[in-house]
Order: C-alpha cells, then sequence, then structure tokens
C-alpha cells in the first residue's frame, strides 16, 4: 500500500536501497557448484549424502534426511508418524502457510492457537486448552529463529500421548535449554530457502529417530527400495521395488554443493547475525516508538529475523506508511507474518474471524522484520537504526 502524502523531506536517506535479506553466497559456494556440475552427479548422490552427514554431525544427532524443502520435511513428518484423516494436529496462527497446509495435505485438521507476546511463538496454555481426543500431533515453530517453550509442549505431549513435529525453518542453529533445536522432538524440519541462515537455494533437512528417518527416506523418493546412486554406481543394481506411494522430495548435489560450503561458514555467519541484533536491540531499546521481540535469557536464537513492533499509540502513522517510509529512505523490509487465519482459504474452510487469535492478529498490524543478514555491514546496520529513529521522530504523536 502507498500513499500519496507520503515524507518528501528526510533528515536520513541511503543512496543505494539496502536489500532486505539477500543469499549469503560467496565464491567458495559458486566453486562448488561448478566443480559439482564437471563430476559425474549433479543430482542426489556423494555431497548429498555428505551434507547428510555434515547437518548430523553439527546437531549432534544420528542421521539426517537431505529434501528439496523444509515443506517436503514436515510433510513427511506428519505421514512417517501416521497422522492423517480424522486427526488433529495443533499449530501456531503465527507461521507461514507451508507449516499448515502440509496438515491440510495429509488429510487432518489444523487446529491453530495463538503466540506468546513476548516471542510470537506458540502460547502452551492455548495449545492445552485446544487438545482434543483427537488430537495427534503439535507442530510449533520456532518463529523468527527464537525457539518455542519447547519443556511446556513436551509435558503436554506426554500427558496426551501426542508427536511433536517442530518447523525449524528459521531456527539454525538455535538452542533451547542448552538443547539445539533439532534434538527435542520427534522430528524437526529445517529450511535452506535462498534467505535463509544456511541456504542452497532451495532445499530442507529432516531430522528424528532413525526409525522416522528411515521411512521418509524411502518417501523421499517415489517410495522405491533404492535411490538412482545405488542402481547406477559400479556394483549397483538395475533392480528396485516400490514399497510405498512416494513423494520427489530428494535434494541434488549442487544444491549439497552449496549446503556443505554454509555449513563451513555458519558459525562466523552467525556471528555477524547475534551482533547485528545486538547492536539493534541496544538502539531501539531507546526508542519508546518501537519494541522489539525478546530473546529469553535461556535461548539462544538463530536470529533469522529481526522483528519490530510498532507502538502505534506513539505515532501517528501506522504499519504500513512506516514501512512506506522506510523504503523512501532505501531500507528494505518485509512482514512475517500475515496470520493463517486471515488468510482467504482458512477463513473461508474454517470461518475464522480475525479476533479468534488477538494476540497474532493484535501484533500482526504492528510488525516489521528489518534487513538481518551477515552481508550488513557497520554503516548499513547505522543506517537503518537511524532511518527508524528519524521516522518515529519526525511522526510522534
Amino acid at each position: 500500500m502507498h500513499h500519496k502524502d507520503l515524507t518528501t523531506q528526510h533528515t536520513v536517506r541511503r543512496t543505494a536501497f539496502l536489500a532486505f535479506n539477500p543469499p549469503a553466497i560467496s565464491e567458495a559456494e559458486i566453486e562448488a557448484v561448478v566443480e559439482t556440475l564437471r563430476s559425474d552427479w549433479i543430482t542426489t548422490g556423494p555431497r548429498t549424502a555428505q551434507f547428510e552427514r555434515d547437518f548430523a554431525a553439527l546437531l549432534g544427532v544420528n542421521g539426517a534426511l537431505a529434501l528439496n524443502s523444509c515443506t517436503a520435511g514436515l510433510h513427511l513428518a506428519l505421514i512417517t508418524l501416521g497422522v492423517g484423516p480424522g486427526d488433529e494436529v495443533i499449530t501456531t496462527a503465527m507461521t507461514f502457510a507451508s507449516s499448515v497446509n502440509v496438515i491440510e495435505h495429509v488429510g487432518a485438521r489444523p487446529v491453530l492457537v495463538d503466540v506468546e507476546p513476548d516471542t510470537l511463538t506458540i502460547d502452551p496454555p492455548c495449545v492445552e486448552a485446544a487438545i482434543t481426543p483427537r488430537t495427534r500431533a503439535l507442530l510449533p515453530v520456532h518463529y523468527g529463529g527464537h525457539p518455542a517453550d519447547m519443556d511446556a509442549l513436551l509435558t503436554l505431549a506426554r500427558a496426551h500421548d501426542l508427536r511433536i513435529v517442530e518447523d525449524a525453518a528459521h531456527a539454525l542453529p538455535a538452542v533451547y535449554r542448552g538443547r539445539r533445536i533439532g534434538t527435542i522432538g520427534d522430528l524437526t524440519a529445517f529450511s535452506f530457502y535462498a534467505t535463509k541462515n544456511v541456504t542452497t537455494g532451495e532445499g530442507g533437512m529432516l531430522v528424528g529417530a532413525p526409525e522416522y528417518l528411515k521411512q521418509a527416506r524411502i518417501l523421499s523418493l517415489h517410495g522405491m527400495s533404492w535411490d538412482a546412486r545405488a542402481r547406477y554406481e559400479a556394483g549397483g543394481s538395475w533392480f528396485y521395488e516400490v514399497l510405498a506411494a512416494g513423494y520427489k522430495y530428494n535434494m541434488t548435489d549442487i544444491q549439497a554443493a552449496i549446503g556443505l560450503v554454509q555449513l563451513r561458514r555458519l558459525d562466523a555467519m552467525q556471528a555477524r547475525r547475534r551482533a547485528i541484533a545486538a547492536r539493534y536491540t541496544a538502539a531501539f531499546d531507546e526508542l519508546d516508538a518501537v519494541q522489539p521481540l525478546v530473546e529469553r535469557p535461556d535461548t539462544q536464537s538463530a536470529w533469522y529475523l529481526y522483528v519490530l513492533r510498532l507502538n502505534l499509540d506513539r505515532l501517528t502513522i501506522d504499519r504500513d506508511r512506516f514501512i512506506d517510509e522506510l523504503h523512501l529512505r532505501n531500507i528494505g523490509t518485509s512482514v512475517h507474518f500475515i496470520p493463517i487465519h486471515l488468510h482467504p482459504y482458512y477463513r473461508h474452510k474454517y470461518g475464522y474471524q480475525p479476533d479468534d487469535f488477538p494476540v497474532a492478529h493484535r501484533e500482526y498490524h504492528r510488525l516489521i522484520s528489518l534487513p538481518l543478514h551477515p552481508g550488513l555491514t557497520d554503516a548499513d546496520v547505522d543506517d537503518v537504526i537511524a532511518a527508524v529513529a528519524d521516522i518515529a521522530a519526525l511522526f510522534r504523536r
């Protein structure tokens, strides 16, 4: 939404546009892709297998399954756990649609609940109130990279014999009370989309108990008993059997080559993300017109997003106008997320009203995601802070 009466005189304006979240690709990733293209394997093969091993080692888990998206991981997780028609899966209203779409894909009913106001992660008392005899699983989302309250969810899961599938699309490498995200629930799906903390362009990873991953691996490639590498490498057999009506969810070696380099760079990239987030928070804590999300003392956020909330009672403009003003100052932004119950498909199918989830609905109207990626310079961060402060001062109520 754009307004005709936007401010034309700015005290702060960059000369070049600052992109919200471009991928952090170096020459090393480019070289790895070229090397792969010159090899005998460009689809699922040795690099994908190595990426799975390196990822599992990073988390300290027994295995990992590389896929073409986090969404594929969530879908396979639900299937592997036996979730299907007649079942209910409780998840958050404050997420991207894929978290909920996969529940629809398996024929189950998504049951949305509200979020905690300080982290925008799923609210455990709301989860407890939503549990019915049909509830089969909980699907928490680690919003922005901040872990949900997993101990409370684990307590509920044990009490009601529920499985937990974690949507960790934002949460590599987050830590919850000394445990890495990916080591807590029954199955956890990660994303390597272009903007994520580790990217393969498009891609995902599923981690969990070996018996679950074994079944998910078969389902991830047409339900076949042997993948292409097992059939076509020296000594391989052409013979295979289809054991289930599977899917086409495999990762390629081209993608895995990027991921292998990204994993080696992860510590350095995360240190930069944390430093930027700390500078943002220190600056924005001084402005009464804005409110950062919290990072709880017992957690380490992955800082995929830096979400700022506007105190609209201190401003004469709304969130959309604030975003327009940032864009005029050459600062890229986004909004995470439009709550699920506001989207036409879910609104019409389940009859949701906007105030059914009051925290998610209220916070949505005052959310802005600011640039946060390892490529930001200190001057870039200064520009973002100055632009926010300028707008807050100019439109102070």
